[in-house]
């Protein structure tokens, strides 16, 4: 397929593509005559690539988790590092949790403070 349907199926503008394939996030296209002409591990690595970016992975560290050996995408190395942010996740969830813990246990001592009313600003 060319760009265009590459584009379409992918919601990425032909300079992202071209940006990603520069980059070596996705295979060097063949060619016929001027054309580059994608396949669907193309269609299949950019639709990640854009999920990726949603979660916040860097162009850097995709960089280092897509492996391409001539137009062959080793995608065992990108589960073992989906996986692995996915654990990231869920660690900052818990984080994230426990601090809300201790922000309510703030609270509720501040609640039970009989000295606890609405501060207003002193108007001279």
């Amino acid at each position: 397929m060319y760009i265009g349907k590459l584009s379409e199926l992918t919601g990425l503008s032909a300079k992202a593509i071209r940006f990603y394939e520069e980059k070596g996030l996705i295979p060097t296209p063949e060619r016929v005559g001027k054309y580059r002409v994608y396949s669907q591990v193309d269609v299949d690595l950019l639709l990640l690539i854009k999920e990726a970016k949603l979660l916040g992975v860097s162009i850097k560290q995709l960089q280092q988790v897509i492996k391409i050996a001539g137009r062959q995408v080793n995608w065992f190395e990108i589960n073992t590092f989906l996986v692995e942010l996915k654990a990231a996740f869920i660690k900052q969830i818990t984080e994230l949790q426990q601090k809300i813990q201790r922000i309510e246990h703030c609270i509720v001592s501040l609640d039970e403070c009989p000295q606890l009313t609405p501060w207003q600003p002193q108007v001279e």
